[in-house]
C-alpha cells in the first residue's frame, strides 16, 4: 500500500523550497552586482543598481495593485451572475467559509477549456474567474477542488509573494542590461586591462536574467503544489481536484479557444491553458500527472 501524503507536509516542504528559491535570485542579483562593482566605476556600480531598483519597482508596484484589473481585462471577464451562476457562487461561499477568507469577487470568462485563475492583492481585494467550460463541465465536488485551489493562492499571498520575485527578477534584468550598455561608453584603455574579467562579465550579464527567470518559473511550479494541498486542507477532499485535473487532463479544446489566454496571465490559471505536451524548465505549471498522484496519495 503506498504511503500516504500529509496535506500539512506537502505545503511546509513546499514553501520552504520556494523561500530557498526566492533566496537564489537574490543571490544572483549580489554576484551581478559584484561582477558590476569589479569591471566598472564603483560610483557607476550604485547608479546601475539604484536605477534598476526604483524602475523595477515602480513597474511592479503598478501591476500589483492593479492586478486583478489587468488580469481581468485581458481575458474580457465578466461578473458572475447570482441567478445564472448558482453553483459557482455556492463553491465560492463555501470555500470562503472553509478558508475563513473574505467572499472574493466572482466573474466569469467565455471559454470552453476549464480553467480557472484568482488575482487581487490581498485578501480583501481578491477576486476568481472561472471559465464558461468548468461551470459546463465539472461537478460540484470537482468545481468545489478548483476554487478551493484558487481561495489557497489567495489565502497564501501567491500574488504579493510572486510580486515579489518579479521585483527581484526585474532588477536583475535592468542592472544586466544597463551594465551592458554603460560598457560601450567605458573608457576603452580602462578596460584594456580587464578583457577576461569584462568577457565573463558579459557572459554573466547575459546568463543572470535567464537563470533567475528561470528560478522565478521554478518558484510558479511550488506555488501550484503549495495551493494543491491547501485546497485539501479545506476541502477535506483530495479526489474533487483530483478528478478536476483528470478532466483538464482529457479534454480537446481547439486551438482558436487557446488564443483568448495573454501569455502574461496564463501563470494565474489552476492548469497551463496552451497545454503544452512537454514539461521543461521554462513551463508556468508542474505536470499534471504528479499532481493528480500527488492528490490521490492524501
Amino acid at each position: 500500500m503506498a504511503e500516504r501524503l500529509s496535506f500539512e507536509d506537502q505545503i511546509s516542504r513546499n514553501k520552504l523550497k520556494s523561500f530557498v528559491l526566492m533566496v537564489i535570485i537574490f543571490i544572483f542579483f549580489l554576484i551581478l552586482g559584484y561582477v558590476i562593482s569589479m569591471i566598472v566605476d564603483p560610483s557607476l556600480f550604485f547608479i546601475i543598481m539604484i536605477f534598476s531598483i526604483i524602475i523595477s519597482l515602480i513597474y511592479i508596484w503598478v501591476g500589483y495593485y492593479n492586478s486583478d484589473k489587468i488580469a481581468l481585462a485581458s481575458v474580457k471577464a465578466k461578473p458572475a451572475s447570482h441567478t445564472h451562476h448558482r453553483m459557482l457562487y455556492h463553491a465560492v461561499e463555501n470555500m470562503s467559509l472553509a478558508s475563513g477568507l473574505p467572499m472574493p469577487k466572482v466573474y466569469v470568462m467565455e471559454s470552453q477549456e476549464i480553467n480557472a485563475f484568482a488575482s487581487g492583492r490581498d485578501p480583501e481585494h481578491a477576486v476568481i474567474c472561472v471559465t464558461t467550460g468548468a461551470l459546463a463541465k465539472l461537478n460540484k465536488e470537482e468545481l468545489e477542488g478548483v476554487i478551493a485551489h484558487e481561495m489557497a493562492h489567495i489565502a497564501n499571498f501567491d500574488i504579493r509573494f510572486m510580486t515579489l520575485t518579479a521585483v527581484l527578477v526585474g532588477m536583475i534584468a535592468i542592472a544586466a542590461e544597463v551594465f551592458l550598455r554603460s560598457l560601450w561608453f567605458s573608457s576603452g584603455d580602462r578596460n584594456r586591462g580587464n578583457a577576461v574579467l569584462i568577457i565573463l562579465g558579459i557572459l554573466f550579464a547575459i546568463l543572470a536574467p535567464i537563470l533567475a527567470q528561470l528560478v522565478s518559473l521554478a518558484i510558479s511550479r511550488r506555488r501550484e503544489y503549495v495551493a494543491d494541498a491547501t485546497g485539501v486542507k479545506f476541502t477535506r477532499y483530495p479526489k474533487g481536484l483530483a478528478n478536476a485535473l483528470k478532466r483538464i487532463k482529457a479534454e480537446h479544446v481547439p486551438y482558436a479557444d487557446t488564443k483568448k489566454y495573454p501569455k502574461a496571465v496564463a501563470p494565474l490559471f489552476i492548469s497551463d491553458p496552451f497545454k503544452k505536451k512537454v514539461q521543461n524548465l521554462f513551463s508556468t505549471h508542474p505536470d499534471i500527472n504528479e499532481r493528480i498522484r500527488r492528490l490521490e496519495s492524501m
